[in-house]
């Protein structure tokens, strides 16, 4: 069925049919009432869906944005780390009226994704979205000189320029735990994770060295991938702290798990802060103080830049501020010497 069948069924041109069908009022030709409506009923009656490759011709854009993703994230449970970013990213998509195509062919090299292999199809959308704790530097710096346009969900670092994304503000949102627990008399500190790497890891790293820094609080890094938990924390309590940051949040389980057998209670003994939502399960009952993290908002407000950015707007970059959670694991210290 093409505007032409239209045409044809109700006795009008297919100029016409193409005005009703858009919804646009011609200067020189002026539609009637029942003319709209007959084309409209045959419209209704046979199904017609507009040529979607017609109306990019005609538009230049055709309302399909690519979601391309680093690492595996679908299919994605209530539960898992990717959920509520995909969840903004579908709504505000609807909301806006337009189509996602979620760019899966893309081969793996060195453990992850290549968005720019030989017949990637990115350019079947009019922009892409990029989701993954990491993106390629070398990608994101072609795509920056040669497009398609896109936005990455997480903060970049430039890479020949800045990179548009839509983040959330590590820094801040660590530096005002680190100062809540100097405030509480914590004088010696351990940042417990990466801290490199991921700028997701790095920005919390920044936060958290310049507070303690401010404070005047003595602080150390220990990292946590493939240790394990009982021997760092016995670096920990060696090193006679008083709190620990986890970046991960299940580090900060499996610490408080290690402290509660040998008898430390927490947070007398140790308050842990875990700097954002799990991102691998992890069972426990304590409540952590914290921080999380923006992800609906930072996929919706993505598609926003998105289509900004499609519709000829310059790179925008957006940190959204994080949500602190109180929690039961932070505390006043006691005094007492764990190792003791």
């Amino acid at each position: 069925m093409t505007q032409q069948d239209i045409a044809r069924m109700t006795g009008v041109s297919q100029a016409t049919v193409s005005l009703v069908l858009n919804g646009r009022a011609d200067a020189d030709v002026r539609i009637a009432p029942e003319t709209r409506e007959r084309v409209l009923a045959a419209i209704r009656a046979t199904g017609y869906v507009a040529d979607p490759v017609a109306r990019r011709l005609a538009d230049r854009h055709n309302r399909i944005l690519g979601v391309f993703t680093s690492e595996p994230v679908f299919p994605s449970s209530t539960g898992d780390f990717y959920h509520l970013f995909l969840l903004g990213i579908e709504q505000s998509a609807e909301h806006l009226g337009c189509d996602l195509l979620l760019l899966t062919s893309a081969p793996v090299v060195d453990g992850r994704r290549r968005l720019l292999h030989q017949d990637n199809r990115l350019r079947l959308a009019d922009g892409a979205i990029l989701l993954g704790r990491q993106l390629d530097r070398v990608e994101l710096t072609r795509l920056l000189a040669d497009g398609p346009p896109f936005v990455s969900v997480g903060r970049r670092d430039d890479a020949g320029g800045p990179v548009p994304c839509v983040g959330a503000d590590y820094p801040a949102a660590t530096a005002g735990l680190v100062r809540r627990a100097v405030a509480m008399g914590h004088r010696r500190l351990t940042y417990l994770g990466q801290g490199e790497g991921p700028e997701s890891h790095a920005d919390r790293m920044r936060g958290f060295r310049a507070a303690a820094v401010a404070a005047g609080a003595e602080w150390r890094h220990e990292q946590t991938a493939g240790r394990d938990p009982g021997a760092v924390l016995d670096t920990v309590i060696a090193g006679t702290s008083t709190a620990v940051f986890v970046e991960e949040y299940a580090d900060g389980v499996a610490i408080a798990a290690q402290a509660r057998h040998r008898g430390l209670d927490v947070p007398g003994d140790l308050s842990i802060v875990a700097l954002g939502d799990p991102t691998r399960p992890a069972s426990t009952d304590l409540d952590f103080t914290g921080f999380r993290i923006p992800r609906q908002q930072m996929g919706w407000q993505a598609v926003e830049v998105l289509t900004g950015l499609i519709g000829g707007s310059g790179p925008v970059q957006r940190l959204l501020p994080c949500e602190e959670v109180p929690g039961t694991t932070l505390a006043p210290p006691t005094g007492r010497n764990p190792a003791q």
